[in-house]
């Protein structure tokens, strides 16, 4: 009696060590993203504030979105190499490009309403924090998403190109962008789900370290297609 008492003592303290041991892991992956976002806005806001940087940046726009595409595919890569220089070069140079990539749209919306831009981060925000949210801790099994969330975002870039170069239609813009918060809301917390499985007790510090950076990286990428599209949305809403 006294040894089932024992064990089951242990069993508590291990369980615990273990919820403590992945809140720390959590918390140090959302910490990493929201420096990635802080890169990003310091950049995005420092070329805004300049006319001959924006003019710049907006003549190379489909150089920054080809980039940002290829280090969507190689940067996990790297990430996982096992180097941590590399990884954290791979996380840091994604969050300049978006810097880059987005400084002449949200330039020319500071220019017309600077609180308009405030606001679709504040709605990013806690649309980004209740789904995370809702991704740490649902018992439901997220995984079998994954292959629905990856086709969908070709499908959405697909969109976004042929709208570019061929419709160039406001309202397929606002619909595209629509469709692309309510996916990547799904795929915030498909992700959260998928970090928090990553996560091993006893992880080397190094492999620990690319699953933090790898992490980051996955949440980082939500946050700012959120931010973008929101802010597209906003914007259409307000010139009608």
């Amino acid at each position: 009696m006294a040894d089932t008492r024992f064990q089951t003592q242990v069993r508590t303290q291990s369980r615990a060590e273990i919820d403590q041991g992945l809140r720390s892991y959590m918390l140090g992956i959302y910490n990493y993203m929201a420096l990635g976002v802080a890169l990003t806005a310091i950049i995005t806001l420092a070329v805004a504030a300049s006319p001959a940087a924006m003019a710049t940046v907006y003549s190379l726009k489909w150089v920054f979105f080809i980039a940002i595409l290829g280090m969507g595919f190689f940067a996990p890569r790297m990430m996982m190499s096992g180097n941590t220089t590399v990884a954290q070069a791979a996380y840091w140079g994604y969050a300049a490009l978006w810097g880059l990539a987005i400084a002449p749209m949200v330039g020319t919306y500071l220019a017309v309403d600077s609180g308009m831009v405030v606001q679709a981060f504040l709605i990013t925000a806690v649309t980004f924090g209740a789904t995370s949210l809702a991704g740490y801790v649902t018992k439901r099994d997220l995984s079998g998403f994954g292959g629905f969330f990856m086709m969908a975002s070709i499908g959405i870039i697909v969109a976004i190109l042929i709208n570019a170069f061929f419709v160039q239609s406001t309202m397929m813009s606002l619909i595209t962008s629509i469709i692309t918060v309510l996916l990547f809301a799904g795929v915030t917390a498909w992700e959260t789900q998928q970090i928090k499985e990553m996560y091993v007790e006893g992880d080397a510090p190094g492999v620990a370290k690319g699953k933090s950076i790898i992490g980051a990286y996955m949440l980082y990428g939500s946050f700012i297609t959120l931010f973008v599209n929101i802010l597209n949305i906003l914007g259409i809403m307000r010139q009608n």
